[in-house]
């Protein structure tokens, strides 16, 4: 559940983002991040998509400066945890490729200590 409310977290700060922006190419970059958005929301292709996510926020911060960068951070923070989490039990991901579960044996990290 929580990395459920972490992808909501990640396309509420996409969504204000979004509306935030006012430059050229506006209804491509709106229509790319409601796609982003929406994928976002059932889990699909989760880590290459929070990578598509940050590379808007970057955008959106080199090309207005004058952008609450507080909010972007946040969103880029979110974007990269959802990424090394992975999108969780309850997406579309774990349906197609199935649930994937590290485990670490204690003999595995002697040489280590």
């Amino acid at each position: 559940m929580a990395l459920l409310l972490l992808r909501i977290s990640v396309v509420a700060f996409l969504i204000i983002v979004a509306v935030n922006y006012s430059g050229p190419y506006y209804q491509l970059i709106l229509a790319t991040i409601l796609l982003i958005s929406v994928s976002l929301l059932i889990g699909f292709l989760t880590p290459y998509l929070c990578a598509m996510a940050v590379a808007l926020v970057i955008g959106k911060l080199i090309i207005s400066p004058q952008t609450n960068s507080v909010v972007c951070i946040i969103a880029i923070a979110n974007a990269v945890a959802l990424a090394l989490l992975g999108p969780g039990a309850y997406s579309l991901d774990s349906k197609l490729f199935g649930r994937r579960v590290t485990t670490f044996r204690p003999g595995n990290f002697n040489h280590l200590w």
